[in-house]
């Protein structure tokens, strides 16, 4: 059974870009061209590969062409680069999460921007759940909690990331309770849905979840950490970004509530490939402000 290149491609562009016409404009090609590639796709495949929502999804088998089409094309992309000696034009796709992004892992975007060539197409996801986007195949390398390597997959342990419970002075206060603070009543915030960390610290204090206590929702790193220098409610926030804050009591730790660690790890495609071997460099380098293993 045999895959043409360019449907494959047009495969990866659907899911890139969410639906049929986006990845015809995407390709230079027509609507129609896109949809007769992906059925002929379909046809020898023998099965569905996409499920025709908005944005599309693909099927189990539909993700491992997924990510074979996506190997096919940067191969493709560091031949002509090898025989033109011109610069690579692969499109590196990578999951990294919300604080990694917002702190350490700035570096690395710095350090991409001197590079010619290649270009990154980074996608935003909890670190819990990352391991799933290369499974899926929607991306090629992940910054992620699971230590247990993707199939066709390598694992570098990066280090750990350190989480501290912190409130404002004066969100505290109201909520004391003696050497303690009344869990069940202080608001708390919470990233997304599938933000565990806070939930740990409330497990910790007897209280069963988010659920139980008043929450509010701030989908974005930066903004969540102001909203916890603001009073919003108590937050696990990075190290990195606590800055000064401790040591000039605008935030205060939360009383008998430890750091939470999270252990990073990078995975990655294991394919011979010049950029992502570039790329698995910068980020292992960048990750080294992280605290090391135990």
């Amino acid at each position: 059974m045999r895959f043409p290149p360019d449907h494959l491609e047009a495969l990866v562009a659907v899911v890139d870009e969410g639906t049929f016409a986006a990845a015809a404009t995407a390709l230079g090609i027509t609507q129609s061209a896109v949809s007769q590639r992906i059925k002929a796709l379909e046809s020898r495949a023998g099965q569905v590969l996409l499920v025709r929502s908005i944005p599309a999804e693909p099927t189990p088998a539909g993700a491992e062409l997924v990510r074979i089409g996506r190997q096919l094309l940067l191969l493709d992309e560091e031949a002509a680069a090898a025989v033109t000696g011109a610069a690579s034009a692969a499109v590196l796709t990578v999951e990294v999460n919300a604080d990694s992004l917002a702190t350490w892992f700035a570096d690395v975007l710095a350090a991409v921007a001197a590079w010619r060539g290649p270009t990154l197409r980074l996608e935003v996801a909890d670190q819990a759940t990352s391991a799933d986007m290369l499974r899926a195949g929607s991306v090629m390398a992940a910054v992620t909690a699971d230590p247990v390597a993707v199939q066709a997959c390598s694992v570098t342990p990066l280090g750990t990331m350190r989480y501290v419970p912190v409130a404002t002075p004066e969100l505290l206060a109201d909520h004391r309770a003696g050497r303690s603070a009344r869990w069940s009543q202080m608001p708390v915030l919470r990233f997304d849905d599938v933000d565990d960390l806070q939930a740990q610290v409330l497990r910790a204090h007897g209280v069963p979840g988010h659920h139980a206590v008043p929450t509010h929702h701030v989908p974005s790193s930066e903004a969540f950490a102001h909203a916890v220098r603001a009073g919003l409610g108590w937050g696990v926030l990075p190290e990195a970004q606590l800055g000064t804050a401790l040591d000039d009591g605008s935030l205060v730790r939360l009383p008998g509530a430890g750091p939470v660690d999270v252990p990073l790890f990078w995975q990655r495609w294991r394919i011979r490939s010049t950029p992502l071997d570039r790329l698995t460099d910068l980020v292992t380098d960048a990750a080294r402000v992280l605290r090391r293993p135990r």
